[in-house]
């Protein structure tokens, strides 16, 4: 006997990182389970719910955190798993098999990460309620509920919801807001996208990432993380285990058809660490400013003097301070960064080992080849092999 072929639609925008991430998810659940159904979604990836009724096959996995969606398939008479953000209030959920982003989850691990980094105070830089995006609200009452829990002050700025037309007034609020925060502080970004505008903002007002502001996103978009001169730190969800646990859910619903209502919290994969959230206690304001001008400049061949001229302190007197605070040479720090980047763009990309070699100011491949393998006990190529996030 073959297992009857179903017809299942998902209802998903997959032009967003987050929902294609689902829709994966349930494509390595038919895999997995070696399930033949026959997969209904728009062909360019957006989701049209016109006549939705009509067209909805045997089974519907959707994106419940569209109201509109869930509106629609109210009274719908085939087995629905919706998968959307969890809430701190039972009643809020919908009344149907769900599977959750664990929003509070989410928060948490980006508050004990910049917690375990040594920050002390925090804030949180959401959306406004007026944008109908459920999940950010619920963030930001989970990070309002942790910093009473832990005992410390949180601040939180909504900011506005951005478009081309109000963007330039947007991030000119944001920067206001920015300046009125103590240093040391750490920002919890409601997505990775509004961490971004924090970072440009910083840029702008030449605020060093991260030894005056730390920074941390959620979604880990891997799409945008290189379109900030600092790379994001970000808490990865667990987006493509929700497509899975989704489709597996639902293959049970078409098997059996009577379950109790389920609802699965899916908690988040990891914090991605990258350099915005690379915080150091430095409280000398030389030293601050000597690693800002180290960070942003290392890999275009700066020496020892140019820090000095940055800084404008003698010699004597900064290596002093800067061996006090770091434990390091400036000499060292510089010739660290320089090797960090050269790691990160090895793991992160497709370069050239030659490209990265100029890129990170090496004056040869072969001398890069000497550096790196003093340090990482292996060739760039051997260390890419080995640890590269890309395969060409």
């Amino acid at each position: 006997m073959f297992e009857k072929r179903f017809r299942i639609t998902l209802l998903f925008n997959a032009n967003k990182v987050y929902d294609r991430q689902v829709v994966e998810g349930v494509g390595e659940y038919l895999q997995a389970s070696q399930t033949d159904w026959d997969i209904f979604i728009e062909e360019d990836f957006r989701c049209r719910i016109d006549n939705i009724k009509e067209w909805l096959g045997d089974g519907v996995i959707a994106d419940y955190d569209d109201k509109q969606i869930e509106q629609l398939l109210k009274n719908v008479d085939v087995p629905i798993v919706g998968v959307g953000g969890s809430y701190h209030r039972d009643e809020d959920y919908p009344p149907v098999h769900y599977i959750a982003t664990d929003n509070a989850a989410l928060v948490r691990s980006a508050f004990l990460h910049l917690k375990e980094k040594g920050v002390h105070r925090f804030a949180f830089y959401g959306l406004p309620a007026a944008s109908g995006k459920r999940w950010a609200q619920e963030r930001e009452y989970a990070f309002r509920e942790l910093v009473v829990e832990e005992r410390y002050q949180g601040v939180v700025y909504q900011g506005m919801e951005t478009a081309p037309e109000n963007w330039q007034h947007a991030q000119n609020r944001l920067a206001d807001w920015v300046q009125t925060l103590p240093p040391q502080t750490g920002i919890i970004a409601v997505t990775d996208a509004r961490a971004r505008h924090l970072l440009q903002v910083c840029e702008h007002l030449n605020i060093a990432v991260p030894e005056k502001l730390c920074v941390i996103g959620i979604d880990n978009e891997e799409l945008t993380r290189f379109l900030s001169r600092v790379a994001l730190s970000s808490v990865a969800q667990g987006s493509r285990q929700m497509g899975y646990q989704a489709a597996k859910l639902l293959h049970r619903l078409l098997d059996r058809r009577q379950l109790p209502l389920q609802r699965i919290l899916v908690p988040p994969v990891k914090v991605i660490e990258r350099r915005s959230t690379d915080y150091r206690s430095l409280r000398d304001p030389a030293v601050i400013q000597a690693m800002h001008f180290i960070r942003y400049n290392a890999c275009k061949g700066i020496k020892v003097e140019q820090v000095l001229d940055a800084v404008g302190i003698s010699r004597s007197n900064l290596e002093k301070r800067f061996k006090d605070e770091t434990g390091e040479t400036i000499h060292a720090v510089i010739h660290a960064e320089k090797l960090e980047k050269a790691r990160s763009l090895l793991v992160s990309t497709s370069l050239s080992i030659n490209e990265i070699s100029q890129m990170c100011g090496y004056p040869s491949l072969q001398y890069f080849y000497s550096v790196f393998k003093k340090v990482y006990a292996s060739t760039p190529k051997e260390y890419r092999d080995r640890y590269g996030e890309i395969t060409v």
